[in-house]
């Protein structure tokens, strides 16, 4: 959707014509907590993020290495960092590890973009939003963020960014919007995805008008009235049945588009 809505915006000269290609981290969205311990589930050409680093490996917190090789048999990783020194461990020991392939992206002055990790050097939050001020062939960049900053950077050091058109549910969280357009996907989201709790963040950034397009708009209202809601053992009677009707402010416009899809 991020691609499709960036061809159009060029089309319609809102965004520069004249674009750059970058390569960009993204994350590995399979990878659980417990894929993270098992080399057998990394893969050559992996790039990896720590964001705590270990002191007894002499990875610094921020560091990024490539995977270049996987031991089942050892339970071992073997990473090229900086300086093409590579290192060994097993992942298990290791925690606040990212995992990322790389792709390439071709960005333009105008291009919304949002950040993908956080950058502490810039005070920069992840899937903080800005606009495309400046851009350049060897990655310059130069941002104005919503927030009124101007920041500057080169994409190669670090690539952690991606469009920022379209948002999941979960980053949109603490942004407002005039007009929301969600889209419910049930035969390729995650069944755990897919809650009350997803259904109401992403209806309550919207001011005005929400529209959600779905592909199966029967099985619409039981998959976003699934509760997560988890009990404590403190509790002292049962949880509040979740009623399904929680999901927006009452002025909010809803439309339900069956069967649409945005190629």
């Amino acid at each position: 959707m991020n691609q499709h809505i960036h061809r159009v915006m060029q089309a319609e000269n809102k965004v520069s014509g004249d674009e750059h290609r970058l390569r960009v981290l993204f994350a590995r969205q399979e990878f659980t907590g417990a894929d993270r311990q098992h080399a057998q589930n990394y893969e050559k050409g992996d790039v990896l993020r720590y964001s705590k680093g270990s002191k007894i490996l002499g990875i610094q917190a921020g560091e990024y290495a490539r995977v270049t090789a996987a031991d089942r048999g050892t339970n071992t990783v073997t990473v090229k960092r900086r300086g093409d020194e590579e290192v060994s461990y097993d992942p298990r020991r290791l925690q606040g590890v990212t995992v990322y392939r790389d792709h390439e992206r071709s960005f333009a002055q105008g291009d919304r973009i949002q950040m993908t990790a956080p950058f502490c050097g810039q005070k920069l939050a992840n899937r903080e939003l800005g606009t495309v001020e400046q851009i350049d062939k060897d990655g310059n960049l130069k941002l104005k963020m919503d927030s009124g900053r101007e920041v500057a950077f080169n994409a190669r050091q670090h690539p952690d960014l991606d469009y920022g058109y379209a948002v999941t549910s979960h980053s949109s969280q603490g942004q407002t919007a005039d007009r929301v357009l969600i889209h419910v996907d049930s035969s390729q989201a995650h069944g755990g995805l897919l809650n009350s709790r997803m259904a109401y963040v992403s209806v309550s950034r919207a001011q005005f008008d929400v529209r959600i397009y779905t592909n199966d708009a029967k099985t619409l209202g039981q998959e976003l009235s699934r509760n997560v809601t988890k009990t404590t053992a403190l509790q002292e009677g049962p949880a509040p049945q979740d009623t399904g009707q929680r999901v927006g402010p009452q002025s909010v416009a809803l439309e339900i588009s069956h069967g649409l899809s945005i190629s």
